[in-house]
Order: structure tokens, then C-alpha cells, then sequence
């Protein structure tokens, strides 16, 4: 199952897909609420039909929140991706429309496609350890 976050001051919402062409599940819940963020998986999973155990594979832009949420997410068994904002792709023709679940919807099928093997979709980040992350601070 993918999953992406939109990460924001008071609210992240999250994004859920089993893969392209699936309309995605879609969620906000309070910011730093890693209870929900747990609900929210086993909920997904089971919309989905997918097993308690199935994999789960999630990613964020990189931001003012640092690598915290990357940690947390490795160490219950996610695989997670941290994402350089810079490189997401941009249809300039298109007409800018910018809300958090536009977003997380263009992260899900970038994660999607990432996973497939088409690896210049994005250019991930390299999570620094905490200790290179407050010396940063």
C-alpha cells in the first residue's frame, strides 16, 4: 500500500492508494498525531482488502519539519521517502491550482511510479542522523 503525506502547521492529510488508477483515500488528521497516522494505515488496509502484515511504502517533502517523521515511520516497518520539493515535476501549461489534496494526490502516483522503477520521477533526500540534524540546528 502507498501512502503520502502533506505535512502542514495544524493538519496533515494523508493519502492512501493500493496503486495507479484507484481512486485515493483521503484524510486529515491533527499535525504530529502518530496515533492517527497508525489508524489511519490499519483503516486503509482494510479498505483495500490488504492484510494487517502488507507492506507498506510512504514519502513527504522535505521541510520545516525535518527528518523526525522519517525516523518514526522506519522504525514501525514503513519504508519511507523523503522528497526534494525542488524536484517534483510541474505541468507549466496547466493552471496552478495549489491545495494539500491536490498534492497528496500527485505524491501518490509519483510514489507509485517510483516504486515501478522510474527513478527520475524525483530526487529523494538523505535522512541525516539526529545527531547530523541537530548540529544543523
Amino acid at each position: 500500500m502507498y501512502m503520502a503525506f502533506e505535512l502542514s502547521e495544524k493538519t496533515w492529510t494523508l493519502g492512501f492508494t493500493a496503486g495507479l488508477g484507484q481512486e485515493p483515500r483521503m484524510r486529515d488528521i491533527p499535525s504530529r498525531a502518530l496515533a492517527a497516522v497508525a489508524a489511519q494505515i490499519r483503516a486503509a488496509k482494510e479498505r483495500f482488502g490488504l492484510p494487517p502484515e502488507a507492506r507498506v511504502v510512504s514519502c513527504y517533502e522535505a521541510g520545516r519539519d525535518g527528518f523526525w517523521l522519517h525516523r518514526c515511520l522506519m522504525s514501525q516497518g514503513v519504508e519511507n521517502e523523503v522528497v526534494d520539493s525542488s524536484s517534483i515535476e510541474v505541468d507549466r501549461r496547466q493552471r496552478w491550482a495549489k491545495t494539500d489534496r491536490l498534492d497528496v494526490k500527485k505524491l501518490l502516483k509519483m510514489l507509485v511510479r517510483y516504486h515501478q522503477g522510474e527513478r527520475d520521477v524525483w530526487r529523494t533526500a538523505r535522512a541525516p542522523s539526529v545527531a547530523e540534524e541537530d548540529a544543523r540546528q
